[in-house]
């Protein structure tokens, strides 16, 4: 049976993006071997935490991937110099290699994933013919052409194409993701609840990959306010760098909102319980859309067709004002500020089956 290695070392977004391609190929291919080239900061949206990764069976707690391979290309790059980090990667790579994959598909389009999925040993490397960065189209063998609008049709696309050999005629659906059920991370997200107090309840996003797609935090607050008027409540997801952001959300919702710090497992759990999601083009948004909760997206210097929330019920907000653009600036994206809280709100009440009212 044949033996897949998907190369996506990161970020969560982009991993979400990939995970539904690899539900789809354990769907069509049950007893095939899938291995996942992943940073190791993001292998809980592939396996529960504590779980080790064993080959050859999959089970709630680890539903998709056979293999987990996990790097750590920062540390890494800090100590490459040291003979223990150089062990390590020698180490991770023959891991890799002792798989003996069939096929690697490089969903990332970098220079590194290109030499990851070479030095993994995949006897067919197939990757986008216009990769992110050029020079990592020299490592495939199979360069095949974008089709579809959306990431998650493109990678779904890659796939069909690089596996109908082993496919036999089979159709490549594009299949829901399945992410871990965690049961410590499940019964911690029933106990946070509880502590808080909340019956119903919202997660909103204020930070952002980078300032540009930052929504001002007291809007969010606003958003926190109107939904409270509907018993809902708000959990303002942040990282523990995102501190006096989501301290200016929980502020300006007037005791509508709670700072929520958690472990991607728990963050799993918790989406897993909300009424609705709001937020920016960020890893959590998509999490979201992954476990099919409502989402209202807030797009300003990135494009909702090729980004935005997909398999849920979602209201993508953009500015007409707004261009596309990926260069990471610091001030918030002038079309992205344009969008309302009142816009949000009303999306918001729509999606929960209030309309406008």
């Amino acid at each position: 049976m044949a033996k897949i290695l998907i190369v996506r070392l990161g970020a969560m977004g982009d991993i979400l993006h990939a995970l539904p391609v690899a539900t789809g190929i354990r769907t069509a291919l049950p007893n095939a071997t899938i291995g996942w080239l992943v940073e190791e900061r993001w292998s809980e949206l592939l396996t529960a935490q504590g779980r080790k990764a064993s080959p050859n069976t999959v089970s709630p707690q680890k539903p998709v991937v056979n293999n987990i391979h996990t790097v750590d290309t920062i540390r890494w790059r800090k100590n490459f110099f040291r003979p223990s980090a150089t062990a390590e990667i020698l180490g991770a790579l023959k891991r890799v290699r002792r798989i003996e994959y069939d096929f690697a598909l490089d969903f990332q389009g970098a220079i590194k994933s290109g030499i990851f999925a070479q030095i993994g040993g995949a006897r067919i490397i197939a990757g986008f013919e216009d990769p992110r960065e050029s020079g990592a189209r020299f490592f495939y063998r199979k360069k095949l052409a974008r089709s579809g609008e959306h990431v998650i049709e493109q990678n779904h696309a890659l796939a069909a194409q690089a596996l109908k050999s082993v496919l036999g005629g089979h159709e490549l659906k594009l299949c829901a993701p399945q992410l871990p059920m965690d049961p410590t991370a499940e019964a911690w997200a029933d106990c946070e609840i509880a502590r808080l107090g909340i019956a119903s309840f919202a997660i909103v996003n204020p930070g952002a990959g980078w300032g540009a797609k930052q929504w001002p935090p007291q809007r969010f607050g606003e958003v926190a306010r109107a939904l409270a008027a509907h018993n809902i409540k708000t959990l303002v997801n942040a990282s523990s760098g995102e501190a006096e952001l989501a301290q200016a959300v929980v502020t300006a919702s007037g005791g509508n909102a709670f700072e929520l710090r958690s472990t991607i497992g728990q963050l799993i759990a918790l989406t897993r319980r909300a009424r609705i999601f709001v937020g920016g083009d960020t890893g959590p948004l998509h999490l979201a859309a992954a476990l099919e909760i409502p989402v209202v997206g807030l797009f300003g210097p990135t494009d909702p067709a090729r980004t935005g929330p997909f398999g849920t019920r979602s209201i993508a907000l953009r500015h007409p004002e707004s261009e596309t653009t990926f260069s990471h600036y610091r001030e918030t994206e002038a079309g992205l500020l344009k969008i309302t809280a009142e816009e949000v709100i009303s999306a918001a009440r729509h999606l929960l089956g209030g309309g406008n009212a």
